[in-house]
């Protein structure tokens, strides 16, 4: 190989002047380099060779220079950092990247061409779907399209709804008429009836709040009521009114396996309609002489009944009663002092509960207690005294009124008692006895009893007082 490589040189001479990483020393003479010390061994990559070989590889460092610069010139054009004829670097405008990450950062053409710019002037990428704030426009629809149809052309879409079918019926609606019970909002009850796809269940929708009002409070039947009176229109015909009632006599047998009552409450809510303009005025008479079912035939004579007491004065908008809060603070009280009147007379505390009960008002059971006791403040009788004792009594045993509404009952006739003396001389007298005979039957506890509030009177002493005026009270 040494042989192959000498023979080489010998025929292709190289000057030395040329070589960039020469290890070879001379002095020059008459325009050339005259080498000495031939014999001079030289280290290469730490081994020591002889002055031919020496040669051979400083050729091979010139050739691989040489390829290195042409390589470089070639991906740079003429940017960023070049090799000199002697192996040093030269300074371009801008430096390139050499290492293979900066390489695949760099957007900039590898092929000299353009102005530097990023491809698809940024709006292309992984993820990308075009330039920020870009905005298309509707594609145009290509007639030489082999998948083109005509007939798409005028299509309209729209949200198809599929019709509820009997048994997705009580799942859906019975959720809308409960929430109904606790909110009475009509509006939003018609809003969501309105976005179903009711089919030939519309006409079951009365009947089914109707079922549910009759296992469900007085006031749960009047909200019913109301129901039906503003969905009648705008969201379910007079026919599917019609229906409905049908419907409802028809189940009456099984209805009253639940409710007992359910025949009456059935005839007081077609009453009820003929009155709120639901029903026509003839649909009592055209079941007269078809009705075989007991309780049907029930149901119909008591709306016939209700409604001839309408035309001599009744209002059966009310026949429900109003509870919780929908009845107003005025009619409340009207309700509480009613009440506290016929007590008096039958003396029945059990009855008294239960109305109380009905009103459906727990958070203002201390307006009864309050108007209990300046029923007694005004009274003159000890039967009254009693029988309002026995009945507080009775109500703070059962809890239906709490401790906290009958202490707040006994407070407000603590503040108002000023005003109550006016009209009642006695009231202090009277209330002192009553709160001790309250805290004595466990009705109060010792606290509320010592605020009680007293009098004061104005009392003479004896001359040895000197007549100096003593304030006391009972």
């Amino acid at each position: 190989m040494a042989a192959d490589c000498e023979a080489w040189l010998n025929a292709n001479p190289v000057e030395i002047g040329d070589l960039s990483d020469s290890f070879v020393s001379g002095e020059e003479d008459n325009g050339g380099f005259i080498i000495a010390n031939k014999n001079i061994n030289n280290e290469i990559n730490g081994n020591w060779v002889a002055s031919s070989s020496n040669s051979i590889h400083e050729a091979r460092l010139k050739a691989k220079a040489k390829r290195r610069l042409r390589k470089n010139s070639s991906r740079d054009s003429g940017r960023g950092d070049s090799l000199s004829d002697n192996g040093d670097v030269v300074r371009g405008t801008s430096v390139a990247p050499t290492s293979p990450k900066s390489k695949l950062l760099d957007r900039k053409s590898r092929l000299g061409k353009g102005r530097g710019l990023p491809k698809k002037g940024g709006a292309g990428g992984k993820g990308v779907w075009g330039r920020s704030g870009e905005v298309y426009e509707p594609e145009a629809v290509d007639e030489r399209d082999p998948n083109y149809d005509e007939d798409q052309e005028n299509c309209v879409y729209e949200t198809v709804v599929p019709p509820l079918d009997e048994r997705d019926f009580e799942k859906t609606v019975t959720p809308i008429v409960q929430e109904y019970f606790e909110h009475g909002d009509t509006n939003e009850v018609a809003e969501l009836l309105a976005e179903l796809n009711l089919g030939p269940m519309r006409s079951v929708v009365p009947s089914l709040a109707v079922a549910l009002a009759l296992e469900a409070k007085a006031s749960h039947r009047e909200l019913t009521s109301r129901l039906l009176a503003d969905l009648c229109g705008p969201v379910l015909s007079h026919g599917d009114m019609e229906k409905s009632f049908d419907k409802l006599l028809r189940e009456l047998p099984d209805l009253v396996l639940d409710t007992p009552g359910a025949a009456q409450l059935v005839g007081q809510f077609i009453a009820r309609a003929v009155s709120d303009q639901i029903l026509s005025k003839t649909y009592i008479e055209g079941y007269k002489g078809k009705v075989d079912c007991e309780y049907a035939r029930a149901a119909l004579d008591r709306a016939a009944v209700l409604l001839k007491m309408s035309m001599g004065g009744l209002r059966i908008d009310s026949q429900w009663g109003t509870g919780g809060g929908q009845q107003p603070v005025i009619q409340l009280i009207k309700e509480m002092n009613l009440l506290l009147k016929e007590y008096i007379l039958s003396g029945d505390s059990k009855e008294a509960e239960r109305c109380l009960r009905d009103l459906e008002v727990p958070h203002f059971h201390h307006e009864f207690a309050y108007e209990a006791i300046v029923m007694v403040l005004e009274s003159n009788g000890e039967k009254t005294f009693k029988m309002v004792l026995q009945l507080l009594k009775s109500l703070s045993v059962s809890s239906v009124i709490t401790v906290d509404q009958m202490r707040r009952g006994y407070q407000r006739v603590y503040m108002d008692i000023a005003e109550i003396n006016i009209d009642v001389p006695r009231a202090y007298f009277i209330l002192e006895q009553f709160v001790d005979k309250s805290f004595s039957m466990g009705i109060i506890d010792v606290k509320l009893r010592d605020l009680c509030p007293c009098r004061g009177r104005k009392r003479y002493v004896s001359e040895g007082d000197g007549g100096v005026v003593k304030l006391e009270s009972y």
